[in-house]
């Protein structure tokens, strides 16, 4: 399994690449594997205020509908609407043009609570 080295990852499978003070967040390899095709993307609205572990946006696959969470609060600057158009960009290309949302991160040291690849591919077992 591919884990890009330079993203932290929730224990709730979703990841965030940081660049400044602004996050990319997306859900981990794992996680659209064990949601197999996956046809309904919502996003979240772009000004939403969240805090780490609230729901941000959700997902519907041809198995289930699963919430997507914060890992880290702040405030929504940027929603990925291609995923609406193509929800399989979310199975296609989970860390690249599968990304959900980007957000302005409001404490930084909540990041210190994510995982690195290692960590996550241990909680895994890859």
């Amino acid at each position: 399994m591919n884990i890009p080295e330079n993203l932290r990852d929730a224990t709730s499978h979703e990841w965030i690449l940081v660049e400044g003070d602004t996050g990319t967040v997306g859900i981990t390899d794992h996680a659209q594997a064990e949601l197999t095709d996956i046809v309904f993307a919502e996003p979240p609205a772009i000004g939403k205020s969240v805090k780490a572990g609230d729901v941000a946006a959700v997902v519907e696959s041809v198995k289930a509908a699963s919430d997507i969470y914060a890992p880290v609060g702040g405030e929504v600057v940027e929603r990925n609407e291609a995923i609406e158009a193509d929800p399989s960009l979310l199975n296609t290309d989970p860390f690249g043009a599968g990304w959900i949302f980007k957000i302005r991160i409001a404490d930084a040291a909540e990041l210190a609570a994510l995982k690195d690849a290692a960590a996550y591919r241990e909680q895994i077992g890859a």
